[in-house]
């Protein structure tokens, strides 16, 4: 079966037979049709997909979802990345089977998750790829399951066919939801000691990048991930000066897990901006000759989660990247 312009399904599953069901068409259909097939999920399904699709397998690109699916922004760019790649080479479209990791992820991490499936939605939307994504009904909890349909346009039901999800939310909305979802989850990290304080002002942010470096030292991390955080701070801190009102403060802190960079400002009394209209803070890839937008992509490239809190009275932006 071939569609027009971009498809994003859910396949909720709870056997192998339902698994294969759901994806198994999908395959040979995309073969026929000459489309570039990548199948990103669990080892176990990788072996299914792999036996029942005989021969047919070795036309297939397979990757364990665990050497994929680490944070969401680095995640969606990995994707973008294989479709433009794909696109160039001359591939109809891509068809992905994406099975995303929720096992072992903290209250915040499954959040940022649920979120990425939603913005999928934004970063595809003018393409015509086709992707599917399995949730094992048998393992996952309810809250994970339970968002499934706000965030995926069309639940796949195997040989069935598709089915719209009458439960679909516009990427903006859940987008906010997702928001009002975080300010009741405990913080992934909380300085126990208070945190060290780097005021900056325009044309200081040298201090800050200088403050990074020596607290990565500090907390012995490695010369390529402290590079990270000095370019991820500096992006940071460029933004705040810009828009928000020309001066703020970095916070820095650590417990076991985390690295922790907070940027904050006083706003400068800037206009409120919508989330579309910011290309959703730096999740969605932007256009490369675009001239404005990069800043925060690039931050979420180098972090490994990034968290928000926008406002007229300032803006507070925490960096964490795992120890």
């Amino acid at each position: 079966m071939t569609r027009a312009g971009f498809v994003h399904q859910a396949l909720c599953y709870a056997s192998d037979e339902e698994f294969l069901s759901g994806t198994l068409g999908f395959v040979h259909d995309g073969l026929t049709a000459d489309d570039a097939v990548l199948a990103v999920v669990d080892r176990d399904n990788i072996t299914l997909l792999r036996d029942a699709l005989g021969d047919a397998a070795r036309e297939v690109d397979f990757v364990d979802a665990r050497d994929w699916y680490h944070f969401p922004s680095r995640t969606l760019r990995q994707y973008n990345d294989y479709c433009t790649e794909h696109e160039e080479g001359g591939a109809r479209r891509v068809r992905v089977i994406g099975e995303p990791v929720w096992a072992g992820r903290t209250a915040f991490e499954t959040q940022e998750w649920t979120r990425y499936e939603s913005l999928v939605n934004v970063a595809f939307a003018g393409s015509g790829h086709w992707i599917v994504c399995p949730y094992d009904a048998r393992v996952l909890p309810d809250d994970v399951l339970a968002d499934v349909r706000p965030t995926h346009p069309e639940v796949a039901l195997g040989t069935g066919g598709p089915a719209v999800s009458g439960g679909y939310a516009d990427p903006t909305d859940f987008y906010a939801e997702c928001d009002e979802r975080t300010r009741t989850l405990p913080d992934v990290s909380v300085p126990v000691d208070p945190p060290r304080e780097v005021p900056f002002a325009r044309g200081e942010s040298v201090a800050a990048r200088l403050a990074v470096a020596e607290f990565a030292r500090r907390c012995r991390i490695t010369d390529d991930r402290a590079r990270d955080m000095a370019a991820a701070v500096h992006e940071a801190v460029v933004n705040a000066v810009r828009f928000g009102g020309g001066h703020g403060v970095l916070r820095l802190w650590h417990d076991p897990d985390w690295v922790v960079c907070e940027v904050a400002d006083t706003g400068g009394g800037r206009p409120a901006v919508s989330v579309r209209d910011s290309g959703y803070l730096g999740h969605v890839p932007p256009a490369p000759r675009a001239a404005s937008g990069h800043g925060l992509w690039v931050v979420r490239q180098l972090c490994d989660l990034v968290s928000e809190r926008l406002g007229a009275k300032g803006a507070v932006v925490r960096l964490h990247f795992r120890r």
